[in-house]
Protein backbone atom coordinates (compact mmCIF):
# COMPACT_ATOMS: atom_id res chain seq x y z
CA UNK A 1 0.00 0.00 0.00
CA UNK A 2 1.44 3.27 -0.62
CA UNK A 3 1.37 6.36 1.49
CA UNK A 4 -2.09 8.49 1.23
CA UNK A 5 0.06 11.64 2.88
CA UNK A 6 3.39 11.48 2.03
CA UNK A 7 5.90 13.57 3.95
CA UNK A 8 7.05 16.49 2.01
CA UNK A 9 10.35 18.14 2.45
CA UNK A 10 10.34 21.89 2.95
CA UNK A 11 12.26 23.23 0.36
CA UNK A 12 15.74 24.10 0.95
CA UNK A 13 16.82 27.83 1.66
CA UNK A 14 20.38 29.13 0.03
CA UNK A 15 22.99 30.09 2.36
CA UNK A 16 21.90 33.79 2.59
CA UNK A 17 18.48 32.83 3.82
CA UNK A 18 19.86 30.68 6.42
CA UNK A 19 23.10 33.02 7.21
CA UNK A 20 20.05 35.83 8.14
CA UNK A 21 17.46 33.58 9.58
CA UNK A 22 14.71 34.12 7.23
CA UNK A 23 14.17 35.58 3.58
CA UNK A 24 16.69 39.04 2.39
CA UNK A 25 13.53 41.02 2.54
CA UNK A 26 11.58 39.39 5.63
CA UNK A 27 14.84 39.98 7.61
CA UNK A 28 15.08 44.02 6.39
CA UNK A 29 11.85 44.80 7.49
CA UNK A 30 11.91 43.00 10.82
CA UNK A 31 15.37 45.85 10.90
CA UNK A 32 14.01 48.29 9.47
CA UNK A 33 11.21 48.41 12.29
CA UNK A 34 13.36 47.05 15.43
CA UNK A 35 15.49 49.99 14.35
CA UNK A 36 12.03 52.66 14.64
CA UNK A 37 11.38 51.30 18.16
CA UNK A 38 14.67 51.78 19.30
CA UNK A 39 15.18 54.63 17.57
CA UNK A 40 11.57 56.15 19.07
CA UNK A 41 13.06 55.13 22.41
CA UNK A 42 16.08 56.14 22.26
CA UNK A 43 14.79 59.63 21.31
CA UNK A 44 12.00 60.02 24.55
CA UNK A 45 15.27 59.31 26.84
CA UNK A 46 16.89 61.85 25.16
CA UNK A 47 19.60 60.03 23.79
CA UNK A 48 21.49 60.36 20.19
CA UNK A 49 23.68 58.00 18.81
CA UNK A 50 27.06 60.69 19.67
CA UNK A 51 25.59 59.67 23.21
CA UNK A 52 26.17 56.39 23.39
CA UNK A 53 29.25 56.64 21.55
CA UNK A 54 30.74 59.07 24.03
CA UNK A 55 29.62 57.28 26.85
CA UNK A 56 31.36 54.00 25.59
CA UNK A 57 34.54 55.78 24.82
CA UNK A 58 33.84 57.11 28.51
CA UNK A 59 33.43 53.41 29.49
CA UNK A 60 36.51 52.11 27.99
CA UNK A 61 38.86 55.19 29.40
CA UNK A 62 37.67 55.04 32.77
CA UNK A 63 38.77 51.15 32.73
CA UNK A 64 41.96 51.34 31.15
CA UNK A 65 42.44 54.12 33.53
CA UNK A 66 41.76 52.33 36.68
CA UNK A 67 40.62 48.79 36.72
CA UNK A 68 37.26 49.71 38.77
CA UNK A 69 35.88 52.12 37.01
CA UNK A 70 33.57 50.48 35.08
CA UNK A 71 32.02 49.41 38.50
CA UNK A 72 31.50 53.17 39.80
CA UNK A 73 28.72 53.40 37.50
CA UNK A 74 27.48 49.96 37.76
CA UNK A 75 23.71 50.83 38.18
CA UNK A 76 24.18 53.95 35.35
CA UNK A 77 25.50 51.27 33.22
CA UNK A 78 22.82 48.61 33.82
CA UNK A 79 19.87 50.84 33.01
CA UNK A 80 21.59 52.46 29.70
CA UNK A 81 21.98 49.07 28.49
CA UNK A 82 18.92 48.23 29.34
CA UNK A 83 17.67 50.97 26.98
CA UNK A 84 18.72 49.10 24.02
CA UNK A 85 18.24 45.22 25.43
CA UNK A 86 14.59 45.18 26.89
CA UNK A 87 13.15 46.32 23.60
CA UNK A 88 15.58 44.29 21.31
CA UNK A 89 14.58 41.04 23.43
CA UNK A 90 10.74 42.27 23.97
CA UNK A 91 10.64 42.39 19.95
CA UNK A 92 12.54 39.08 19.75
CA UNK A 93 9.87 37.32 21.96
CA UNK A 94 7.17 38.92 20.25
CA UNK A 95 8.00 38.03 16.69
CA UNK A 96 8.75 34.90 17.96
CA UNK A 97 5.42 34.08 19.59
CA UNK A 98 3.77 33.56 16.66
Amino acid sequence: MSDPYPIQQPPRRSGLERFLGGSPLGVVVRLVVLSLVVGFLLAMFGLRPQDLVDFAIDLLNNALRDGFGVFRDLGAYIVTGAILVVPIWLIIRLTKAR
